[in-house]
């Protein structure tokens, strides 16, 4: 068998009996090798159709038989395998290459899984079992293979692949999948809280807390999507007894997207993804009306006072009056507003409480940057110590200081084209400096939108460009193609990553007297530098506090890399100088 050519080998047929004998009358026609890799080797298949909205439905497969594992599909009695089977239109793409194993085409058929399911021209997919592999002796070469097959088959069909590899994995659907293979970190968090998910099933008490730490980075969404999925999956249909709550729109929208490619729900309103104030409101109606368990992700973001329509004094306190377990994930370097400020005594005592009760659980591997432990320091010095040394050299990992605002701008967009060698998706971002409201046109000086200003450069705040296409709407903020002319804030990139992340550092961070300094009186950002009213009555102050965390939140988005430009003269001056070329 000629084995130097190694292309993937794809065959699209009809899904039916003729489209089988059609594969095997194509393979005759071919060369040896393409029958012996289509009918001796493992093979990875796709059957898909078109929907009447121009959705499609799939299913992915992986198979050391292809023939007979068609039969036994054809065979299936099920709804939606009726509706592939009896549909004319349905079609079955056959990939074969001469690295796959059993081991490798797992691996490729949840890559499919996962890729697929990020695709808006996919309503569902029938198969969402997870296969993750751990290593085994062509693991390095799977993910080189499956973006070879993907890209290829993207060049083909392309309205059921839309997107090419790259972009697809940029996606926050793909990187909040649940399928991916977890970490053993991850793993042994996934199995403990679920071992106490269950404890607290037998004995009935409300409001146990789970607490779950973690830094920005450390695998905590892909951990509670996981863990979700596996509560759903046991259960079947939402059943009004387990959530998943979250207090920040962007997140809410990529979950409930996901809720609808699983499968976890019929409808994209139904209140099993929601906020903590819509749970409450809805559950004090219905005060026997129990939960299972919910599952909080960014809690650190619930409000600890009452604001808009909610009207109590802590959320969390509040949730545990209706479930019986409450698994909250935790950063309070990520803690933004002053309605999220959490009292340092309040925190600790929950965490002694989880701790005393074996429910305390902390992920500490970084995921996200390919950072070394070296760089992660030197951002944790300049962040929470005012420190900014020398920068230690990172092979893996960039951090650059641009000379002015346009050049980070320019160096952005330059990356997010690039889509070879981890680059692609990329954004400017900025400490939230410059005036900004939702609601308004701003009105002075004719100006249409509210920009970041600095000298003659501008770009405006984010969200505001417009977008007439209802299904980019729904994507988020960084994958919404317009806002490579936008500047990002931690309201809209919280919780997201970027390849590579510009960010601008406004004038309320300064480098003064030898330390980086924080100036609240430079800030915009009034939810964090407004008085926040203790439990006790007493009025403090704790912009301090939560302009780091901004500026923490901002410079752990980039996987790959970092550019830097700071307003302050004094602060570009030390970074230029400690940041060599």
């Amino acid at each position: 068998m000629d084995i130097v050519n190694k292309e993937p080998i794809i065959k699209k047929v009809k899904y039916s009996k003729n489209g089988l004998d059609e594969l095997k009358r194509q393979l005759e026609r071919n060369n040896k090798r393409d029958e012996i890799l289509l009918e001796k080797y493992p093979t990875v298949y796709i059957i898909y159709h078109k929907d009447k909205k121009g959705k499609f439905i799939t299913y992915v497969g992986e198979t050391d038989d292809i023939n007979r594992r068609t039969v036994e599909h054809l065979k299936n009695s099920k709804d939606d395998w009726k509706f592939l089977s009896k549909n004319k239109d349905s079609q079955m793409l056959v990939i074969g290459h001469p690295f796959f194993n059993k081991s490798l085409t797992l691996d490729i058929e949840n890559q499919f899984i996962m890729s697929l399911n990020a695709m808006e021209s996919v309503k569902y997919n029938l198969n969402q079992r997870s296969n993750a592999q751990n290593e085994y002796f062509t693991s390095f070469y799977m993910m080189k293979l499956f973006i070879d097959i993907w890209d290829n088959l993207h060049n083909k069909y392309e309205k059921l692949f839309p997107l090419d590899a790259a972009s697809t994995i940029d996606t926050a659907l793909y990187k909040i999948s649940p399928f991916h293979r977890l970490t053993d970190e991850q793993s042994k968090a996934v199995l403990d809280i679920s071992e106490k998910i269950f404890e607290a099933s037998v004995n009935q008490e409300l409001g146990q807390i789970i607490f779950v730490e973690g830094a920005a980075g450390t695998g905590k969404t892909v951990m509670l999507s996981n863990l979700f999925h596996s509560i759903i999956s046991g259960k079947g249909i939402h059943d009004g007894k387990d959530y998943l709550l979250v207090n920040h729109d962007e997140q809410l929208k990529v979950y409930r997207q996901l809720a609808m490619k699983l499968k976890w729900v019929k409808n994209p309103n139904n209140d099993m993804i929601s906020k903590p104030t819509h749970f409450i409101l809805e559950h004090e109606k219905h005060p026997d009306k129990k939960a299972d368990t919910i599952l909080v992700d960014e809690a650190h973001l619930m409000w600890t006072q009452g604001k808009q329509s909610y009207r109590g004094k802590n959320q969390l306190d509040d949730l545990r009056k209706f479930a019986k377990t409450i698994v909250v994930i935790f950063d309070r370097k990520q803690i933004l507003k002053t309605e999220e400020y959490w009292e340092n005594k309040k925190i600790l005592d929950l965490e002694e409480q989880a701790k005393k009760e074996g429910r305390f659980i902390e992920l500490t591997h970084q995921l996200r940057m390919k950072a070394g432990t070296n760089t992660t320091n030197w951002l944790n010095d300049f962040i929470y110590n005012g420190k900014i040394d020398i920068l230690p050299r990172d092979l893996n990992y960039e951090v650059k200081v641009m000379k002015s605002p346009k050049e980070l701008h320019e160096k952005i967009i330059n990356k997010n084209r690039n889509k070879k060698y981890g680059h692609g998706l990329s954004r400017v971002l900025s400490t939230f400096d410059w005036k900004y409201k939702q609601k308004g046109i701003p009105d002075d000086n004719g100006e249409k939108y509210w920009n970041v200003i600095i000298d003659k450069w501008k770009l405006p705040w984010n969200l505001q460009l417009p977008v007439k296409d209802k299904k980019i709407k729904k994507l988020p903020w960084a994958e919404q193609p317009q806002t490579i002319n936008e500047v990002g804030s931690t309201y809209t990139i919280q919780g997201f990553d970027l390849n590579y992340a510009g960010v601008i550092i406004g004038p309320s961070v300064k480098f003064r007297d030898g330390k980086v300094i924080f100036c609240p009186e430079d800030s915009e950002n009034s939810n964090a530098i407004r008085n926040r009213t203790l439990e006790n009555g007493k009025k403090i102050n704790v912009a301090q506090e939560l302009l780091r965390n901004e500026l923490n939140v901002l410079l752990t988005r980039g996987v790959n890399g970092l550019y830097l430009y700071a307003v302050d003269e004094a602060l570009q001056c030390e970074l230029i100088k400690n940041i060599k070329k």
